[in-house]
This record gives structure tokens, C-alpha cells and sequence, in this order.
């Protein structure tokens, strides 16, 4: 049976921490920035873990 693929958009957009924690970066930071003020784009620029629920999900789509 040949190998499993990893979903290459899913591997683009996901960091694996040291720890095997899945990162992901915030919705809402691409456009239409001047109406949001500059505590929210602050906040949405940082990283965040993904949900319990999706992390299975996610590392099936990389492959681990």
C-alpha cells in the first residue's frame, strides 16, 4: 500500500511545537484593518492551539 499523503494546505498552515502541541494562526488579520481596533489586531496576531475537538482531525490531515 503506498504511503499516506499529507494534506499540503493543511501542512502550510499548521506549526508542530516542540512539546507536539498543533499552533495555528488567527482568522480576521488579512483585510479591512482600519475599522478593528489595535488591541484586536494585537490579540489576533498571535498564535493559537487548535480546539481538542479538531486536533485528531488535523494531524490525520499531516500525517503524524
Amino acid at each position: 500500500m503506498p504511503k499516506m499523503k499529507s494534506d499540503r494546505g493543511a501542512a502550510k498552515r499548521v506549526k508542530i511545537t516542540g512539546s507536539g502541541r498543533l499552533r495555528r494562526r488567527q482568522q480576521n488579520r488579512s483585510h479591512l484593518l482600519e475599522k478593528k481596533s489595535s488591541i484586536r489586531t494585537r490579540r489576533l496576531s498571535r498564535e493559537k492551539d487548535f480546539a481538542s475537538a479538531d486536533e485528531r482531525r488535523v494531524k490525520r490531515m499531516l500525517g503524524i
